[in-house]
């Protein structure tokens, strides 16, 4: 059975999230809210938690999954970053964008694209996720909360408790969310292409 935890979407009781980050150093699949709907996330380090990710999710490993940063010098860390990329990332984060970039050795060869070496990366906006972020001090590893028999993702955390509350070890309920997911962006070639179309705009990047 899963954990159930009520945290004020504007003021993150700390107590609440240190012990959400605890059950996610422990190897938890965590059920949370960010600015563009729930995400299941997990420490990117863990294997085991990564594979019950991917398997509650029903993806493969070709399937992108997405680093969730505390700022722009994070995303550095992890993807190969341009001075052209650079100024965009600093215009758009935080904010619902996803950026397709590079990986660097810093991203376990797992989490990676198996063909491109890419990964997506963004810097969130909700207060939740990155008190979360803060407080682990390294990117939560995220998918968003889509079942794999649904084509809509979930949005009400009652209703997430009840379909999950066997598969992952904690609901984080942050109240309502946005809807619509993130703007995609591959910013790996040299042309920017607009991967989805989502709450961020794409004008931003010129496209």
């Amino acid at each position: 059975m899963s954990q159930f935890f009520q945290i004020h979407p504007d003021n993150p009781q700390l107590r609440l999230i240190k012990q959400a980050v605890q059950i996610i150093d422990q190897g938890g699949v965590v059920a949370a809210p960010t600015d563009s709907g729930y995400a299941l996330v997990c420490h990117l380090d863990d294997k085991e938690a990564v594979m019950r990710l991917r398997r509650i999710r029903g993806v493969d490993e070709k399937h992108h999954l997405t680093l969730l940063c505390r700022d722009l010098s994070e995303i550095a860390l992890y993807a190969k970053v341009d001075n052209r990329q650079y100024r965009l990332l600093k215009a758009a984060t935080p904010g619902p964008y996803t950026m397709i970039l590079e990986a660097t050795k810093e991203v376990p060869r797992r989490l990676s694209h198996p063909q491109r070496k890419t990964i997506g990366l963004r810097v969130p906006e909700n207060k939740i996720i990155h008190a979360l972020i803060h407080e682990l001090k390294q990117p939560l590893l995220a998918t968003t909360l889509i079942l794999p028999d649904e084509s809509e993702p979930l949005t009400d955390p009652e209703q997430i408790r009840q379909k999950l509350e066997k598969l992952v070890d904690l609901v984080i309920d942050g109240g309502a969310c946005s809807l619509s997911p993130t703007t995609v962006i591959d910013m790996t070639h040299d042309t920017l292409e607009l991967i989805r179309q989502g709450r961020g705009d794409a004008s931003l990047f010129g496209l």
